[in-house]
């Protein structure tokens, strides 16, 4: 099992690499701010992989992204590192620790209740860094104007992370959602 969640790990950072290069071809000039790409790999990966992976995809996601690709910009890799491991491991923590696998719209709940808490996470680095260290960041106006901005990835994402997850669950790639697939 250490084997498949590791390569499932792999291939969700990769992921978490090639979407938002796929999203910036279209030529878009914010296209990772609207569909939030990066985001769908590492919530994907938290869900199915558990908090601890959910973690670190949620924080080498956008480190190595930001190494490769030079995206997401300097001043904001830190801040994305910060609000994609809160959805890393809130959805992981959710979805294993807490069970809702085991209830009909699990992951959809999870997903949720991540998203605002790695909303929250991101308000509270960006407030941090703009009231008490003085950076030029917006603070919560500028949180406000990225959740608005990201609203079609938000809806992209309610809409095809919980359907990949029960489709990866009810093809039974991982072993410990068999009990919950045999239950739905």
């Amino acid at each position: 099992m250490k084997t498949k969640k590791l390569t499932f790990g792999a291939m969700c950072l990769a992921l978490s690499l090639l979407l938002p290069q796929a999203f910036h071809m279209i030529g878009m000039q914010q296209a990772g701010s609207v569909f939030l790409p990066m985001h769908i790999p590492v919530f994907i990966g938290g869900l199915l992989l558990g908090p601890i992976y959910g973690l670190f995809l949620g924080i080498f996601a956008p480190l190595t992204s930001f190494v490769v690709t030079g995206m997401p910009s300097a001043d904001r890799v830190l801040f994305m590192m910060c609000e994609l491991a809160t959805y890393g491991t809130v959805s992981g923590l959710l979805f294993h620790q807490f069970h809702f696998a085991q209830k009909k719209w699990g992951a959809l709940s999870a997903l949720v209740i991540s998203m605002l808490a790695g909303r929250v996470v991101y308000g509270i680095v960006i407030s941090i860094a703009t009231y008490l260290f003085n950076i030029p960041l917006g603070g919560l106006p500028a949180v406000i104007a990225a959740t608005t901005t990201g609203i079609p990835g938000i809806i992209i994402q309610l809409i095809f992370v919980p359907t990949v997850v029960m489709a990866i669950i009810k093809g039974g790639y991982f072993d410990e959602f068999a009990a919950v697939e045999r239950k739905a």
